[in-house]
């Protein structure tokens, strides 16, 4: 799959909507037999643009404490390992990462400890400052109106056209711009097979 058509969008848009409908369901909106649909869906997660099913929870109907945003500047070098801890908390719903390398996170904290929880979550030594706002509100829709597909090569990093090429290693799949980098790429795997099995 190196495109989306009309009905690949339309199935993602209707995953978005409820990823736990029927693939039956999702059939008769699209004119595609069930089997067509997983099909579809499978080449879509093989791809990479589906990464997983998750489920959206109303924590409002939750006691897991008041939802706040916080605002990150963190020490230069620091930005991923603090991502990750961030990404690895249990009290954090979203991570944000802005082009000038600032970190935002929506989390749900206990109201008479705000500043305490922010402090435990993450290494002082590594933030600059933080500022932290109480959400009224919090809604996420995902869309994918207007998206394009764009892979990238899994040896160059360049954007994988139709001319583009598809390997299967080991039950994984990967994705070329040209037969090149296929090769160099397959020819390294190999080498670290070999390598790894002296």
């Amino acid at each position: 799959m190196r495109t989306l058509d009309e009905t690949d969008i339309r199935i993602l848009s209707l995953l978005a909507e409820d990823a736990r409908q029927p693939y039956s369901d999702i059939a008769e909106e699209v004119e595609l037999s069930p089997p067509a649909v997983s099909d579809r869906i499978e080449r879509l997660q093989e791809s990479g643009v589906i990464r997983r099913f998750t489920v959206d929870i109303d924590r409002s109907k939750l006691r897991t404490g008041v939802s706040v945003l916080v605002e990150l500047s963190v020490e230069p070098g620091a930005l991923e390992g603090v991502r990750s801890t961030l990404k690895a908390a249990e009290s954090v719903e979203h991570v944000f990462t802005t082009a000038e390398s600032e970190l935002l996170f929506t989390a749900r904290f206990e109201p008479s400890s705000i500043r305490e929880s922010v402090l435990e979550l993450l290494d002082s030594d590594e933030i600059e400052e933080y500022d932290v706002r109480l959400l009224s509100d919090t809604e996420w829709t995902p869309t994918v109106g207007g998206a394009e597909f764009a892979l990238s090569c899994a040896e160059c990093g360049n954007t994988v056209t139709e001319e583009g090429e598809v390997t299967r290693i080991d039950d994984t799949v990967y994705h070329f711009c040209c037969p090149s980098c296929e090769q160099r790429f397959t020819e390294a795997y190999e080498e670290l097979q070999t390598r790894a099995a002296e």
